[in-house]
């Protein structure tokens, strides 16, 4: 209805004082808007908080589709930033000697810097294995860091042994692939992001 009240009595629409149409606008946006929101900010996380202050900010600067779209962008970085946190290891000396990095959490963009602070390459013994049963390796970012990880091992002359590594990520480990230590019969079958498996 507005469509066509707009296509065919648009004449009538400037008979309209501008006062009026700004007025109507005003109520539709007191209306709309989401009031509770106010009460909720002491008890949401702050990342939250400063999403919904930033998306009411932009909508008001620009338009509700461009704010939507930056609280989208936000609330990923945010969700990103939160789970690069979480990335861990449960570390113990296996019967043939080799230490076991027992790596926990996503392998990503945002948690490589948190992986790599988690080696401890000159104390470490000869054969260093590093268990990705309870990880994910997530995109291209994680595969650098995995042969970085492997440069630093061999140029202290150790061994780097890479275990439950899907097939796809051992493919793009090229400094590392003759040291790395596959299962075959338990390897997850998920794909990486990655230019050459596109």
């Amino acid at each position: 209805m507005l469509l066509a009240f707009i296509i065919f009595a648009s004449s009538l629409i400037e008979m309209i004082p501008l006062a009026a149409l700004v007025g109507v606008m005003f109520m539709v946006v007191l209306g709309t808007f989401e009031w509770a929101s106010f009460k909720m900010m002491k008890r949401v996380p702050l990342s939250d908080a400063f999403v919904i202050v930033l998306v009411s900010g932009v909508t008001v600067i620009t338009d509700l589709a461009i704010a939507v779209c930056v609280g989208v962008i936000v609330s990923a970085l945010v969700f990103a930033w939160q789970h690069a946190k979480h990335i861990y290891t449960t570390n113990y000396i296996d019967e043939e000697g080799s230490k076991v990095y027992e790596l926990h959490g996503p392998l990503f963009f945002g948690s490589v810097k948190n992986f790599s602070e988690l080696f401890d390459v000159k104390n470490d013994p000869e054969n260093v294995i590093v268990e990705f049963k309870h990880s994910r390796v997530s995109d291209h970012s994680a595969i650098e860091a995995i042969d970085a990880l492997a440069d630093k091992y061999t140029k202290a002359g150790k061994q780097l042994h890479l275990r439950h590594l899907s097939k796809d990520c051992t493919q793009l480990l090229h400094k590392a692939r003759d040291l790395v230590e596959v299962n075959v019969i338990e390897d997850p079958t998920y794909k990486v992001a990655s230019d050459k498996l596109a």
